[in-house]
């Protein structure tokens, strides 16, 4: 295109590209430098990181990507982190291991060890059953509160993690509620007035002849696991019945439920599954989401 040829917009005074689109011509403006030098600066530095970093794919015949004169792997150093990350865990696995509930509460970085691994192991095993932050569901006990059929303290804990609740171990907490009901121990009579009674000691329902009768029926068949006044026995893993936290609701038909066909659910052998400190460390985390008596 000759100098007399050039379409000149007369708007700007700019040249046009010549093309047009319904009737709108492009400016043929140039690039700004600034644009120009951070263009020329990019190629630069891509050059520069193909000397040095892999970046190439694979060619026939090498196998791999080009390495890069500085031999760099995100590989070899996510390896080299996760061997670190393993030997500090290690050291403090075995601290963890040896400690006692005032050996972790005296040294915070055993603390936040123990906390922050127990809660990660807590949600990955524990609270599908017992829930997030241990608030438990009907017939799953909340731990985030100081009511234990076996014993809050960090030892009774860790047993009950590692050894499970009815499994088949010989250091499994195991306790057996009768089937009053289902074997025909007592009469349906008999389970609704003992029902009336045991909602009495909670403060359930006011005293009533019903509850009068069904007292006599606790103290020949409950006193010997549910105590006389009915605060339970952790030795045996028999529950508390003056609390109000019942693990499968406290309404008459439950209670009369349970009587008649007790469910004597189980828990894991946690210690089958978990190695030792993770096991540890949850027993740290469910005691201090409790509160515990210690």
């Amino acid at each position: 295109m000759s100098e007399h040829d050039k379409d000149v917009d007369a708007a700007t005074g700019v040249e046009t590209t010549g093309h047009e689109w319904d009737g709108i011509r492009e400016l043929n403006n140039p690039l700004p430098r600034w644009w120009l030098y951070i263009f020329y600066i990019t190629i630069v530095w891509a050059v520069v990181y193909w000397i040095f970093m892999p970046a190439w794919p694979a060619l026939p015949g090498m196998g791999t990507n080009t390495p890069g004169i500085r031999n760099h792997s995100d590989r070899a150093l996510v390896a080299e982190s996760i061997d670190a990350l393993r030997s500090a865990r290690a050291e403090n696995g075995a601290a963890l291991i040896e400690a006692s509930v005032e050996d972790i509460l005296a040294d915070q970085d055993l603390r936040q060890f123990a906390m922050a691994a127990g809660e990660s192991a807590f949600g990955d095993n524990c609270a599908t059953c017992h829930g997030a932050g241990g608030r438990g569901a009907p017939g799953y006990p909340t731990l985030a509160d100081d009511v234990w059929l076996w014993g809050g303290g960090l030892d009774e804990i860790q047993h009950t993690i590692t050894y499970g609740v009815r499994q088949e171990n010989m250091e499994s907490r195991f306790s057996m509620m009768p089937a009053f009901g289902r074997d025909q121990v007592l009469s349906a009579e008999e389970i609704t007035n003992v029902a009336h009674y045991v909602r009495t000691l909670s403060g359930l329902e006011e005293p009533s002849d019903a509850s009068i009768a069904g007292q006599e029926v606790y103290e020949w068949n409950c006193v010997a696991c549910h105590g006389e006044a009915g605060t339970g026995d952790q030795l045996q893993g028999a529950p508390d019945l003056t609390d109000r936290d019942w693990l499968y609701g406290s309404d008459m038909a439950t209670v009369q439920a349970t009587i008649y066909n007790p469910r004597n659910s189980a828990m894991p052998a946690w210690g089958e599954r978990l190695d030792e400190t993770t096991v540890k460390a949850l027993a740290v985390y469910v005691y201090a989401l409790s509160g515990s008596e210690g």
